[in-house]
């Protein structure tokens, strides 16, 4: 594990030093969601080089397992949980590749940011704070089983493919969660649905202009999804429905459906290009003032070189018809839990696909029931608009367990650690617990136990991410008590 020596480390002289290093480690390794082989290997390495039992699995998941301290030994196995890739998102100006790049850390105050990009904290404080248990001599704990996965962000990939023979503990510590003392002990369920339109061209002779939206907050399309921030996309719908006497030909939006989309563009062809500013200016003055009290954006238009083709008149019309029509947001909330989104959707990406226009949207919901009645919605849009409607990446809630053994624990080594009521709450995520639950639930019908938690992180899923540098202390602190009173 000598290839960082000569590293020269923004972290150095944070505390926890071994979590920092690690962390600053990982971000030296491009390891967005289906670009983890390095990071793969990466882990392996670090495990074998411990002398600990490594699995590097079909899908590149890796598992450790360590035994338990002196006075452990017996104590049940517990399960330490994250997922190695992240959110790969960049300001417009910034120059970066994900594919190789590393990111470029700095510390800002008592925060820890990335310069332009993703910090990528969301999940790598988790693979952190594993490796420096597992690399440590003078932490009590029982036996562990460290389980990394890939693919987390872009569908739960490296979950669904999990085999449970790997592993044999049944109580299980996600650190997958943003908020300090609140842990959760319920998420929501998934699905991706994308309509796709064939795309029509003809004959475009008219000069071209760029319409871009751009500068809103964007943000976690689950945990900011009632934070009332714009959709870029589905503004873009609305302008486009706005003027008049314009060939469309491109339009493009986002980069990941469970990302609210900061950005979005179409490229439009028109001859009065005074009539189109004005009408331009005039909505974002619109716009504007309903995000007034939650976010912010600019329109600009650009002249671009001339394009021979456009979208079809018909087909420019069953687009800005989806972009209308396709529900998008909050769409109920929890009357059992005061403040939780119970049912919601994002449309994050609009791209060109293979002679296909996609509009990608991300569906979660904590009732079952209301996940599909969503879905139905989208495909009965997909009919009227001519189009086709695919769905990826079907993922289960994790239920409510009103038995937890991990429940009472944190509770109480929480106050016993800082003083504070610790809150149980549910989040309207998609956490991997819900598939653990369903593949380590034993035919006998004993349960897995679980439970999550996490440091303090804001904006996550943006450029904007940012990791309380004491929270991870804390956290580290209680992690390492937690651990101490499993016997």
């Amino acid at each position: 594990m000598n290839r960082f020596e000569n590293l020269d480390y923004v972290t150095k002289g944070l505390k926890p030093e071994k979590v920092f290093r690690y962390f600053e480690q990982l971000s030296q390794i491009p390891r967005g969601s289906g670009n983890e082989k390095e990071v793969s290997d990466y882990l392996y390495e670090f495990g074998k080089s411990l002398g600990l039992e490594t699995i590097q699995d079909d899908v590149m998941n890796i598992i450790i397992k360590k035994p338990g301290t002196k006075g452990y030994e017996q104590a049940p196995v517990v399960i330490l949980q994250g997922h190695m890739d992240m959110v790969c998102e960049k300001n417009e100006d910034t120059v970066h590749d994900f594919t190789k790049d590393p990111l470029k850390l700095y510390i800002d105050g008592n925060l820890l940011k990335a310069e332009g990009t993703t910090l990528g904290a969301d999940n790598g404080i988790a693979v952190a704070y594993a490796m420096a248990i597992l690399d440590s001599d003078d932490i009590s704990h029982p036996p562990l089983e460290v389980i990394v996965t890939v693919e987390e962000e872009t569908g739960m990939g490296g979950v669904i493919g999990f085999k449970k023979e790997n592993v044999s503990g049944k109580l299980l510590i996600n650190i997958d969660s943003e908020e300090e003392g609140v842990f959760f002990a319920s998420c929501a369920g998934g699905v991706r649905a994308n309509i796709l339109l064939d795309i029509e061209k003809e004959a475009n002779e008219m000069p071209c202009y760029k319409i871009m939206i751009k500068d809103l907050k964007g943000g976690h399309s689950g945990l900011n999804i009632k934070d009332g921030r714009g959709n870029a996309i589905k503004l873009l719908g609305r302008l486009l429905d706005g003027i008049d006497n314009y060939n469309l030909v491109e339009i493009f939006g986002g980069s990941k459906p469970n990302a609210i989309p900061r950005e979005a563009y179409a490229v439009i062809s028109t001859k009065d290009i005074e009539a189109l500013k004005d009408k331009v200016k005039e909505l974002e003055g619109v716009f504007n003032k309903e995000l007034v009290q939650t976010d912010h954006l600019n329109i600009e238009v650009l002249p671009v070189d001339q394009e021979a083709s456009c979208y079809s008149n018909e087909l420019k019309e069953r687009i800005i018809q989806t972009l209308l029509m396709i529900p998008c947001g909050v769409q109920t909330m929890s009357f059992a839990i005061e403040g939780l989104v119970e049912s919601s959707l994002n449309i994050g990406v609009l791209a060109e696909r293979e002679g296909s226009l996609v509009f990608e949207s991300a569906i979660r919901s904590s009732v079952k029931s209301l996940k599909y009645e969503i879905l139905n919605r989208i495909e009965v849009l997909s009919k009227l608009v001519r189009g086709h409607l695919e769905t990826v990446s079907d993922y289960p809630e994790w239920a409510y367990n009103n038995k937890s053994m991990l429940q009472d624990l944190f509770k109480s080594v929480y106050k016993e650690t800082t003083g504070k009521e610790a809150e149980i709450a549910a989040i309207h995520a998609g956490l991997e617990c819900g598939f653990f639950a369903e593949k380590l639930t034993d035919t006998d019908g004993s349960d897995l136990d679980m439970i999550s938690l996490g440091p303090n992180m804001a904006n996550v899923h943006t450029p904007y991410e940012e990791l309380d540098i004491e929270s991870v202390e804390r956290t580290w602190v209680f992690l390492q008590n937690v651990l101490k009173a499993i016997q």
